[in-house]
């Protein structure tokens, strides 16, 4: 998948990034269930068991259920993601109550999140290499500006363990992470200045054996919608 290095921002927004991932930076460094991963400027922390195995079941059966071929920003069909997605259903009080550990545990306005995407790798699936975040040069940066303009977090939870394959990497900061049941990842796609982190490019490898259950939920400098 083509992409952009992320080495300056234009963002008006820049700023405000800053405050919130100094903000989430505190409260995640503070919470002993999340463990920050030694990795040099890149800020992503992991939390063992965040969702429990019956929590884990109920969500791939709802991603099962909203499962569709995924697309990305520059469109469906260029190869670059081969999963199935969807929206789950945010009125949903199960999904509702998740968001909100997810939102208390970022200390993040809960209005600043986007929907929860649930997402499904088969054999062979994969989401190649790509950032979260936006870029003042890609042709839908502006009409982003209207819905809450750039992302600041990403926290992604893994459902299941995968019999072989489809470890989410890090390339730029040498970082594999196997999917492991009920984890939460939970990384900031901004550098400390607010910028664009380049080492924030990150891929869904292929699934060789099994399949890939995940969710990911994405906030936004402003409220989103």
């Amino acid at each position: 998948m083509p992409f952009k290095r992320r080495t300056a921002s234009s963002d008006p927004d820049t700023l405000a990034l800053k405050r919130i991932g100094e903000a989430v930076r505190r409260r995640l460094d503070a919470d002993p269930a999340a463990y920050r991963l030694p990795v040099d400027d890149l800020e992503i922390f992991g939390v063992a068991d965040f969702f429990t195995p019956a929590e884990c079941q109920r969500l791939m059966a709802i991603v099962d259920q909203v499962a569709r071929p995924s697309s990305t920003y520059e469109g469906a069909g260029d190869g670059a993601r081969t999963s199935y997605s969807g929206d789950v259903d945010p009125t949903d009080p199960f999904i509702r109550m998740l968001e909100r550990r997810i939102d208390d545990l970022l200390g993040i306005d809960p209005l600043h999140g986007e929907t929860i995407q649930g997402q499904r790798y088969s054999p062979g699936q994969e989401f190649r290499v790509h950032f979260d975040h936006f870029h003042p040069s890609q042709s839908f940066w502006e009409a982003e500006q209207q819905h809450g303009g750039q992302r600041s977090w990403t926290a992604m939870a893994y459902l299941n363990a995968v019999e072989e394959g489809g470890s989410t990497d890090f390339p730029t900061a040498d970082l594999s992470i196997p999917p492991q049941a009920g984890a939460l990842l939970i990384w900031n796609n901004m550098a400390v200045d607010g910028s664009p982190n380049p080492k924030s490019l990150h891929a869904g490898r292929p699934v060789i054996r099994g399949t890939k259950y995940i969710l990911t939920k994405w906030y936004r400098v402003r409220p989103w919608g």
